[in-house]
């Protein structure tokens, strides 16, 4: 007989291709309603996101039925993925691998591995770009059977427990339990059977927590499987017959002609040559309709092991006839023709080879990428040197300006500076007291730095201010340098308080001359008897700053400014006014957190300034509030060097709003630090939380 173990498994492990849509492999299979539906939605819909994701979802609910169909959907899908200019990015990425993923498991299931390595070896690249681990670990899977096809169990296995291992980092069930069943298909191949019946029952007992009975009932075939290599055949059937009855449910038809194949081959074995027959034909109607290779593969040797065994004439399965042992000897030899037709399309030489060269050209890509990537951090790295270096310079010219307005004494060390310098140069040690110079006149610079930090500190109101009046709040203030360009500042008027947290153009010297001719824009316009509003206060903020900076939008004129968020809160009430230029304020009510977006244009001369918008908010028992500038969310760091980003300091906040605010604060702190590391602080760093 030819019948073997490693055809028998193989289209147990066919039905656990896994999907790269919104659901996977197994989760359900579409009925003739929900295919209508879809194909009426198909209808109505424009070329745009919705029609790909439609189409996907029509050739995923087809594959069972019409191989063909399904292909042709999912290139339809690409072509639409590929002329859309208004998907980019992530999201087009995203489409992009979950249609390559599908059409990959459609050309597996025809046989066609080099195509559908191609096509998920694509996917993978893209899932990987895009960091979708769930999908990477589908990925994996289904290169792993491509290769348990090619009988290179090792390999095979190798993808298997990289799937299984992505799949359980996540926590995902489904997953795991799928990835389990074709590890436990390879074993048996590989007559390893107390692997195989280990890493079945595992998968069986999460599906059936799960309730997945199509999954359930591809691992009762398997089991049935491990049953019948065993030489107990009963069991074997039993397994398999609790398969059939759960996919006959369910109405998949391909899986429904796997698992009657598989009885069949089992009733050939134990010489029943009438039942066999019965559930091969069976089978064979239903494959005629899907045209799957494999499972087609698998058939006629099914069929060529009935004929051949059988000592009972037969039915002709082609023409209906009854034979004589003679016709089915000759029909054996044509199923069999058949069958190695197929086999060595699959296990052709030429197949191995692209198998080969599609996985070298995946790697060679990994590497290039990686090494991009390299370049790319080393010129960013370049490029924040240099521009270290440029701070550099305008930190000491924008220092001795400081000097010039904090401290007399400068003028002094510099003409006596250059009076030892004529004294130097009419002696030998000239260098060395050069060089004493110039670290007395670096310490002079220092300390006038210092106590213009001093001078920054008495204008900015107490950190830790408790006035009964306020709220809890609580204020992360971290400049990059000994004086700061960001400021948080306050005050209170009758029953409101007003507060802010400001980012001045540039950092250091310049920024702190900024910050405090800021601080005094904004005591001066608070100081009138009107109760402004806070756009208000950005509107006439902004007039101050253009005409005492002289601002006219000439080139080479000041261009010299601020970003703020401020807040009015009614202390009786709690209503809030806010208004922002380029920085936005979070607001988090019940767990979660809404973003009310600032207007486009900063504090300053800009050409197509407007009136600030004044935001009106009631808030409740509970709410929190947060301003802040861009120096946290700017920083580099972590394990890659990137940026922190807006969406990262969210979740932040969001994760740890039900804190004291005080803890809040050294938790955003202690962040920062690990973040940032041993890298360079880029921009000072201020943060402002209010709960009422």
């Amino acid at each position: 007989m030819k019948y073997n173990h490693k055809i028998s498994f193989l289209f147990i492990l066919f039905s656990l291709f896994l999907r790269f849509g919104e659901g996977w492999g197994g989760a359900s299979f579409a009925q003739n309603k929900n295919i209508d539906t879809l194909i009426t939605l198909l209808k109505k819909d424009k070329e745009d996101s919705s029609k790909v994701n439609h189409l996907n979802d029509l050739g995923w609910a087809l594959m069972y039925q019409n191989l063909d169909s399904s292909i042709l959907l999912g290139n339809q899908a690409l072509e639409i993925i590929n002329h859309l200019n208004s998907i980019k990015g992530k999201r087009k990425f995203a489409l992009l691998a979950n249609t390559y993923g599908n059409l990959g498991v459609y050309h597996l299931n025809k046989a066609d591995f080099p195509r559908a390595l191609d096509f998920t070896l694509k996917a993978l690249k893209l899932n990987e770009e895009i960091g979708n681990k769930k999908s990477i670990s589908k990925n994996f899977c289904n290169i792993g059977i491509a290769y348990a096809f090619q009988l290179n169990y090792p390999r095979a296995l190798d993808y298997y427990f990289k799937a299984l291992n992505l799949a359980q980092e996540q926590n995902d069930k489904n997953l795991a339990a799928a990835v389990m069943h074709n590890i436990a298909g390879v074993y048996l191949s590989m007559h390893d059977f107390h692997q195989a019946i280990y890493y079945s029952l595992k998968s069986l007992k999460i599906k059936e927590e799960l309730g997945n009975n199509n999954s359930i009932a591809r691992t009762l075939d398997i089991i049935g499987n491990i049953y019948e290599s065993t030489g107990d055949y009963p069991k074997a059937l039993e397994y398999s017959f609790r398969a059939l009855n759960m996919k006959r449910e369910l109405g998949n038809e391909m899986e429904t002609a796997n698992t009657l194949v598989y009885i069949g081959s089992i009733y050939t074995k134990q010489k029943n040559y009438g039942k066999a027959y019965d559930y091969l034909y069976n089978a064979l109607a239903i494959n005629k309709k899907t045209g799957a290779k494999v499972e087609e593969k698998t058939l006629f040797l099914a069929l060529s092991n009935l004929y051949e065994s059988s000592n009972i004439p037969l039915l002709d399965s082609v023409g209906g006839e009854l034979l004589n042992m003679e016709q089915m000897r000759l029909r054996s030899i044509y199923y069999y023709q058949h069958y190695i037709a197929i086999e060595d399309l699959i296990f052709s030489s030429e197949f191995k080879k692209n198998l080969e060269l599609e996985e070298m050209n995946n790697e060679f890509d990994k590497k290039e990428e990686e090494l991009k990537a390299k370049n790319r951090k080393q010129q960013a790295v370049a490029e924040a040197k240099s521009q270290k270096q440029k701070m550099i310079i305008f930190f000491v010219a924008f220092g001795f300006l400081l000097v010039v307005l904090f401290a007399g004494f400068i003028f002094r060390t510099l003409r006596i500076t250059r009076r030892q310098k004529q004294l130097i140069e009419s002696k030998s040690a000239e260098t060395e007291l050069q060089k004493k110079i110039i670290e007395e006149k670096n310490k002079d610079i220092t300390d006038s730095i210092h106590y213009a930090k001093q001078i920054q500190s008495a204008l900015l109101r107490d950190e830790e201010h408790t006035s009964m009046h306020l709220p809890e709040h609580f204020i992360l203030f971290m400049p990059k340098d000994i004086v700061s360009g960001d400021f948080y500042w306050g005050a209170e008027k009758q029953q409101y308080w007003y507060f802010a947290a400001v980012d001045c153009t540039g950092h250091g010297v310049p920024g702190a001359i900024m910050s405090m001719l800021s601080i005094s824009f904004l005591n001066d316009i608070i100081s009138s008897e009107e109760l402004l509003s806070s756009a208000e206060i950005l509107n006439r903020l902004r007039d101050k700053v253009i005409k005492e900076l002289r601002q006219t939008g000439e080139e080479g004129g000041s261009k010299d400014g601020m970003d703020i968020s401020l807040c009015k809160l009614n202390l009786k009430t709690n209503e809030l006014q806010w208004a922002g230029a380029n920085n936005a304020l979070n607001l988090i009510r019940n767990g979660k957190l809404e973003e009310i977006k600032a207007d486009k244009q900063p504090i300053g001369y800009y050409p197509e300034s407007r009136p600030f918008t004044n935001h009106e908010i009631q808030l409740q028992k509970g709410d929190s509030i947060y301003i802040y500038s861009d120096g946290y969310v700017d920083q580099f760091g972590g394990p890659k060097g990137k940026k922190f980003k807006y969406k990262q300091l969210e979740d932040l906040i969001l994760a740890n709003n039900h804190l004291l605010l005080k803890d809040q604060k050294e938790i955003y702190k202690k962040n920062f630090i690990q973040w940032k590391g041993s890298l360079e602080q880029v921009d000072d760093v201020c943060l402002f939380g209010v709960r009422v």
